[in-house]
């Protein structure tokens, strides 16, 4: 992979005064109902490193793995979580369940995602935005008398039962396997392929895929937070399953299996919300997106648009 080959195709400009002043690149495409592409631009097949986008396909194999909890925790293992009370309280409560505390989560120390508490809170493991999906790891390792300590080794039973899901999922083998930034193990495989495995968490008769994505349309507070790109999508759209993930990735999904995935080149979030409407438009699903204004003296002065609306 190259550089020239990350860029992909021009998804978004942001205007000032009706001229273009900076665009996002990179690369996006569109499953139909029986699984053929439906629209794309850039390279879907592509590798990439899903980041947390995954986290529903990691959730479903430590479902299958013996994860038993309730449906509003279920969505945090599968969130990015803020960093707001309930948040923390819940993966506090994932951990307490199995007998642990926060001092067995080997994610990294991190501030909340929520811009307030970003300013007002000090780092910690549990407001690190993958304490949920640390916690329910641990909550497995337990159920299954796996060791803790390990538990992030790619080598370690449940990181091979993640690896095998993936798989499994997106039809595709793993490239490389490298680090996430909460210190998880992190798939490279094609955009194609994390469509394709999104697509068949939507569709699939399998109880555990059928459970975990449903706990996210459920609890779409938990997946990230009040206001954030995931969470208000999820409540703007009746069955809408979506999850972003870091360096610009995301994956929609409707219920009848028509799916999205987008990879923004420079990795940056500003223009997600006006591609993931652009694309969800191109189903005919309004996501009640407002536009994002460009200023010029605090008015607005242009926008953030998709170039393939």
């Amino acid at each position: 992979m190259t550089g020239e080959s990350m860029l992909g195709e021009v998804l978004a400009e942001v205007t000032r005064s009706g001229v273009v002043e900076s665009v996002h690149a990179g690369h996006v495409v569109l499953l139909d109902q029986d699984g053929s592409i439906f629209f794309q631009k850039g390279d879907p097949t592509l590798n990439i490193y899903s980041r947390s986008s995954l986290k529903s396909i990691q959730a479903s194999a430590m479902v299958r793995a013996g994860l038993d909890i309730e449906p509003r925790l279920l969505a945090l293992v599968c969130g990015s979580h803020a960093g707001t009370s309930m948040h923390q309280q819940g993966a506090q409560a994932i951990l307490a369940k199995a007998g642990l505390d926060e001092y067995s989560l080997k994610c990294i120390l991190d501030r909340p995602l929520d811009e307030e508490l970003r300013h007002t809170s000090e780092p910690t493991r549990l407001a690190m935005n993958c304490s949920g999906k640390h916690a329910g790891m641990l909550a497995t390792c337990i159920i299954n008398t796996w060791p803790i300590d390990s538990y992030l080794d790619p080598a370690h039973p449940l990181q091979l039962a993640i690896k095998a899901e993936v798989e499994q999922m997106s039809g595709e083998s793993i490239a490389t396997v490298s680090v996430d930034g909460c210190g998880a193990p992190l798939f490279l495989f094609s955009l194609l392929g994390l469509a394709r495995a999104i697509r068949n968490l939507t569709i699939s008769s399998d109880p555990v895929h059928h459970e975990v994505a449903q706990a996210c349309r459920d609890h779409p507070e938990m997946v990230s937070g009040p206001g954030r790109l995931a969470t208000r999508m999820m409540q703007n759209v009746p069955g809408l399953f979506m999850k972003d993930g870091a360096e610009g990735v995301n994956v929609a999904s409707l219920p009848d299996g028509r799916t999205l995935a987008i990879k923004i080149s420079d990795g940056s979030a500003r223009s997600m919300p006006a591609i993931t409407a652009a694309a969800l438009m191109k189903f005919g699903t309004d996501a009640h997106e407002i536009p994002v204004n460009t200023l010029g003296a605090g008015l607005p002065i242009g926008l953030i648009r998709a170039t393939f609306a």
